[in-house]
């Protein structure tokens, strides 16, 4: 088989390219900033996990059947992911958040004693990434154009 022709992964592929892009406008309408770090970045909306496993898994379903034990196997699959996304993930990035300001607190407290300022950037500590997971509706606008992106993909070819 052609991997070009395999229509679930060519869909679930596509789902998360068009989800990783879609951030960049929308955080331009939200904020009339332009980031294309967004395009490589975890985390926003909508999330491009769910877009990709619900592409997969609709794209399965489409071309196997609901009934089929592959179409079972994808759904378990999108289920867990887009679960980690919205728990672990994200909770992951708010306790980043938390440590990123304990660390910026410090910092203040170190400026304050030293002369932090004088020290060369790479001495410095990289802040952790806190845009980690999805909120819930992040994962549901994720899982609908993963959706749309399976059907569009199958009338086209």
């Amino acid at each position: 088989m052609d991997i070009f022709s395999n229509f679930p992964l060519m869909a679930g592929l596509f789902a998360i390219l068009f989800a990783q892009f879609v951030k960049i406008p929308i955080l331009y309408l939200v904020t009339r900033q332009v980031d294309w770090k967004l395009f490589t970045s975890t985390g926003g909306m909508p999330s491009s996990h769910s877009a990709a496993v619900t592409a997969l898994t609709t794209a399965v379903a489409i071309e196997h059947g609901v009934d089929s034990t592959i179409f079972a196997v994808a759904t378990l699959f999108a289920v867990i992911t887009m679960y980690d996304a919205t728990g672990v993930r994200f909770q992951a990035g708010q306790q980043a958040l938390t440590i990123n300001k304990l660390r910026n607190d410090f910092n203040i407290f170190v400026n304050e004693t030293r002369n932090w300022q004088q020290k060369k950037e790479e001495e410095k500590i990289e802040e952790l990434k806190t845009l980690l997971g999805h909120k819930p509706s992040e994962v549901l606008m994720g899982a609908i154009t993963g959706i749309i992106i399976a059907f569009v993909f199958y009338a086209v070819l």
